[in-house]
Order: C-alpha cells, then sequence, then structure tokens
C-alpha cells in the first residue's frame, strides 16, 4: 500500500503531515517540535486531486508534476477546484459567516484577508502569520467590500510575497512591537468611512504565534537554507524545531544553518522514512531569500 504526502496541515493549534493512500483516503502524522525526521524521495511526484467539502477526489490521469514547484495539482485539479472557491470569487452566494483579519508577519509586513468564521485562527496559520488581530464579521460580500476598502484606502495589500514572509521570521521584533504595528492599523482600519454596514466591527484583541509556531527554537537567519526542489533518491533529516505555514525548520546534523522545507514542496510524492544518520540532507538547497521569491501559490482553505 503506498502514501503520498500531501502536504503539511494546522488544524487546534497543531501542524501534521497529510498523507493520501491510493484507494484509502487521507490520514495524519501529528509533528512535535524536537523530533528527529528523516525520509527519502522515491518514484515521481504526482498529482493529489482535488480536497472538498472534507474528502479528497484522486485525480483521474495520475498526472504527474515537476519536483520544483509548490503547486500539487495539475491543471485539470487546479480547474475544477477554483471552480467552487471564495478566493476565486466564483461562490459569491455563499452564506456562512466570514470574518475579515489583520495579519503581521515582520516589520511593514501587513495584510489584510478574509477566512470563514468557523475556521477560527487556522487560515492564519496556514499562511503563516506571526500575529494576528481580527477586523469584522458578516456576510461574504459585506467582508470582500471591506478587504477592498483597506487596500484602497490604507494600501494593505491582500498578498505579500512567500519569501518575504519566511526570511521575516528569522528576525522578530519584540512583541511589544508586533502589536504596536497590528492596533495602529486596527485603529485606522475600523475608522474608515464606507465601512460595510453588515460587517460587525470587532474590538481590537492580538493573537501571537510565536510560541504556536516555535519560532524562538529557529535562532538566527544566518547561514540559513531552503530546498529548492525535491527528486527520486533525494533524501532530508534533521530535528524539527519550528512550523510556520506550509513550512517546517530542521536543524540538520551536518553542522550547517536550519534547512526549511516547505511542505508544498513535498506534496504529491512518496517519501519513505530513513535513519537520520544516514540519509542527512541530499537534495539540492539555497541561501534563504534566494530564488524563492515567486512561490506565492495560489489562496485557498478560505472556509
Amino acid at each position: 500500500m503506498a502514501w503520498w504526502c500531501a502536504g503539511v496541515r494546522w488544524g487546534a493549534g497543531r501542524v501534521e503531515l497529510r498523507w493520501v493512500g491510493d484507494g484509502r483516503g487521507e490520514r495524519g502524522s501529528v509533528l512535535a517540535f524536537g523530533q528527529e525526521l528523516a525520509f527519502v524521495v522515491r518514484g515521481e511526484r504526482r498529482c493529489v486531486g482535488v480536497w472538498r467539502a472534507g474528502r479528497r477526489t484522486p485525480c483521474p490521469t495520475g498526472a504527474g508534476l515537476p519536483g520544483r514547484g509548490t503547486r500539487d495539482q495539475c491543471a485539470e485539479c487546479a480547474r475544477v477546484d477554483r471552480s467552487f472557491s471564495v478566493a476565486a470569487d466564483t461562490h459569491a452566494g455563499d452564506q456562512r459567516p466570514y470574518a475579515v483579519y489583520l495579519a503581521w508577519f515582520g516589520p511593514g509586513l501587513l495584510k489584510v484577508g478574509i477566512t470563514g468564521v468557523r475556521r477560527g485562527p487556522v487560515r492564519l496559520q496556514e499562511q503563516g502569520a506571526v500575529a494576528f488581530a481580527w477586523l469584522g464579521r458578516g456576510p461574504l460580500m459585506a467582508a470582500r467590500r471591506a478587504e477592498d476598502l483597506l487596500g484602497t484606502a490604507l494600501k494593505v495589500p491582500d498578498r505579500i510575497p512567500y519569501a518575504r514572509k519566511r526570511a521575516a521570521r528569522f528576525a522578530l521584533p519584540p512583541l511589544e512591537a508586533r502589536v504596536a504595528e497590528l492596533r495602529d492599523c486596527h485603529a485606522r482600519a475600523v475608522a474608515l468611512a464606507g465601512w460595510p454596514e453588515s460587517l460587525e466591527r470587532v474590538g481590537f484583541e492580538p493573537v501571537d504565534h510565536t510560541e504556536v509556531f516555535g519560532l524562538g527554537g529557529m535562532g538566527e537567519g544566518s547561514g540559513a537554507r531552503v530546498v529548492r526542489e525535491l527528486a527520486d533518491g533525494g533524501g532530508v533529516a534533521g530535528r524539527l524545531v519550528a512550523a510556520a505555514g506550509p513550512d517546517l525548520c530542521l536543524r540538520p546534523r551536518d553542522g550547517g544553518g536550519p534547512l526549511v522545507v516547505d511542505g508544498r514542496l513535498l506534496s504529491g510524492w512518496r517519501l519513505v522514512a530513513g535513519d537520520a544518520e544516514r540519509v542527512g540532507v541530499s537534495v539540492p538547497v539555497e541561501p534563504l531569500g534566494g530564488r524563492d521569491g515567486e512561490r506565492g501559490g495560489v489562496q485557498g482553505g478560505l472556509f
């Protein structure tokens, strides 16, 4: 029975690796900081299909995927996925309540976004937001209008290049500075004229993910490396010291700096457990902040 990695997933303040089995649904492996991870890549990478309404539909063709990209779907499965997507504005009639948030990733790195109320902070954990605060709650289209309002009036973007988020985690200012930047933007946002009437404003209550992500264990970014791509026979091993968004931060035994593994790169591969001392790191890596700026990915998981 073969199991294929389906990437990193957050829920209830914990992170896990997801696995898809041929004809046997999914399972998860909960990860803990301090544990040793070691795996070897086998075979070819393939599309993981479509996840919707709590279940996954396999890719009908088992399409192959390149080893470097962060997309884990073929073009056809991606098209099906986006055909019923809040992020792509193809489901404007959704009646579920939505929340508007401000997410903080680093100094000057604030973004606005929306997520389903019932998901709570999971969407922020999936994005790797170091801190965040809710702005309002209400119908989907009202939340969308508020998101657009902040982009226009305050120049707060709804997307930030992922490489910038990643690099910022290695040089975080004190908690007080993070909260102060969030508080200032929150106050200006809820005071804006044109706030949608059906969107309930939410008072400022900052949430910090430093402990949830284990960011205190990452150390400085000097010498930090990022896995660039995977291929058959490549191996990765190290002690898990932090996790944020799709990233797993490992401390390998090779004496180098911390190694960041993007969980989106893992998705679609068969990963075979190995011995940490023997596996080492035998995949292409690059310095933190290298050629990773284009890996923004597609926004999803709003509800």
